[in-house]
């Protein structure tokens, strides 16, 4: 899932190999994450790689994509978790295309 408007970004949570969570922006969070895995992501991830896509959701551009990271971040970490599990089940619930 990659944003189809030119101008949106995407918010996402990952999961670092020690459990923590990281929350980012980026216009493709699929290759934003392949960064982060190669080591020339944040500082933050890269002594806790590997990292692993757990959430990630469409803004429609950079400001409200910033606010809704922040939004995120300010969550505690069962709140992170739950909006990753509300993911997750909405994604095993969607049906399939033919």
């Amino acid at each position: 899932m990659t944003p189809t408007d030119p101008g949106s970004y995407e918010v996402y949570l990952l999961e670092c190999a020690d459990g923590t969570l990281y929350t980012g922006i980026a216009r493709d969070a699929e290759a934003r994450l392949a960064v982060h895995n190669s080591g020339r992501g944040a500082k933050y991830t890269r002594s806790r790689l590997p990292v692993t896509l757990r959430y990630r959701e469409t803004q429609p551009d950079k400001g409200a994509a910033l606010r809704r990271e922040l939004e995120i971040k300010k969550l505690t970490r069962t709140e992170k978790l739950r909006l990753i599990e509300t993911q997750e089940k909405r994604t095993r619930h969607e049906p399939r295309p033919f």
